[in-house]
C-alpha cells in the first residue's frame, strides 16, 4: 500500500506509468492491426468452410497469446523481476519448443500452404508414400482421398489418409495436376525380331490416336513412338498425354487396340518366353 501511495503521489512515477500503460496500448493496437492484415490475406485464399475457421482460430489463438505476452510484460516492467522472469521463460520457450516441435512445423507449413499454394484442393498429389485428392487441409492435416493403396493403380482406394502437415518439409510434394489435367504415361509392347517393325510402329500410333483424338489438342503433345532393344524382341512404346485421373482407362484401351490389331496382322508378333524346337536332317 506505500509504495502504491508513493507511486500515486511522485508525479515523475505517475508520468511513467501512464507512458508504459499508452505504450502498452499501442503495441496491442499495432498487434491487433498486423493479424487483421494478416486474417484478411489469409481469407483471400482459403477456398473452403473448415479453412477459413481454420484462419479465424489461428488469428484468435495469437491474439490471446501475443496479448497476454504484452500484459506480462508489462506487469513485470513496474518491478524487478526481470531476471528471474527472463530464466523462467527461456526454460519455458525450450519444454515448449522441444514438445510442440511438430505442432509449430504443422501450422508453419499450413500457412506455406495457405500462402504459397504447392497444391489446391482437389489436385491429385503425392507426399512420401501416400497418393490422392486432397479433400481438405487444416491446422494440423491433409485430408486425401487415398488412389491405389493396396492394390496398384490409379482408382481411389475408398480409404481417406490424414497426412501431418509437418511431412510437407521432410518429403517430396508431387502434383499432378499443378500446370493442367494432363501427365505422361505409355504402353509398351514388345515384337519379335521377326515382326514388320514398321507395321508394328504403324498399329501401335494407329491404336493410341484412336483413343486421344479427342484430348490430343487439349494435351500439351500428341503420341510419340520409342523403340528398344530387349532379349527377345523389340519394345515398340508409345509416349502420350492424358488425363491424370483417368491413366489407366486409357492404358487399358490403347492395349486392347494394339492386341486386336496385331492379332488380325500377318506379319506382327508379340514376343512372350517360349521354347522353339527345330529339327534337320543331318547334313542340312
Amino acid at each position: 500500500m506505500s509504495e502504491f501511495l508513493s507511486i500515486l503521489f511522485d508525479p515523475q512515477q505517475v508520468l511513467s506509468v501512464v507512458a508504459k500503460t499508452l505504450f502498452v496500448i499501442f503495441l496491442i493496437l499495432i498487434l491487433n492491426t498486423i493479424l487483421n492484415v494478416v486474417r484478411k490475406g489469409l481469407l483471400l485464399k482459403a477456398k473452403t468452410k473448415k479453412q477459413i475457421s481454420n484462419v479465424e482460430i489461428f488469428t484468435q489463438i495469437f491474439r490471446y497469446f501475443f496479448t497476454l505476452l504484452i500484459i506480462i510484460f508489462a506487469v513485470l516492467s513496474y518491478s524487478s523481476a526481470w531476471s528471474s522472469f527472463g530464466i523462467f521463460l527461456g526454460f519455458l520457450s525450450a519444454a515448449m519448443g522441444f514438445a510442440l516441435q511438430k505442432p509449430i512445423t504443422g501450422i508453419a507449413a499450413w500457412m506455406m500452404v495457405v500462402t504459397k499454394r504447392p497444391f489446391d484442393i482437389g489436385d491429385r498429389i503425392i507426399i512420401g508414400d501416400v497418393k490422392g485428392d486432397v479433400l481438405d487441409v487444416t491446422l494440423t492435416h491433409i485430408h486425401v482421398a487415398e488412389i491405389g493403396g493396396l492394390i496398384d493403380g490409379e482408382e481411389k482406394s475408398g480409404r481417406i489418409v490424414m497426412v501431418p502437415n509437418w511431412l510437407l518439409f521432410e518429403r517430396n510434394i508431387v502434383n499432378y495436376t499443378s500446370n493442367d489435367d494432363f501427365v505422361m504415361n505409355k504402353v509398351v509392347v514388345n515384337v519379335t525380331y521377326e515382326s514388320n517393325l514398321d507395321h508394328a510402329i504403324e498399329i501401335v500410333d494407329l491404336s493410341a490416336r484412336k483413343y486421344l483424338a479427342g484430348i490430343i489438342g487439349m494435351s500439351p503433345g500428341g503420341p510419340e513412338i520409342r523403340l528398344d532393344f530387349q532379349a527377345s524382341g523389340i519394345d515398340v512404346q508409345v509416349k502420350y498425354f492424358s488425363p491424370a485421373r483417368h491413366l489407366h482407362e486409357y492404358s487399358t484401351n490403347i492395349t486392347k487396340e494394339i492386341f486386336d490389331r496385331v492379332r488380325v496382322s500377318g506379319d506382327v508378333e508379340i514376343a512372350y518366353p517360349h521354347t522353339e524346337v527345330v529339327f534337320r536332317k543331318k547334313g542340312e
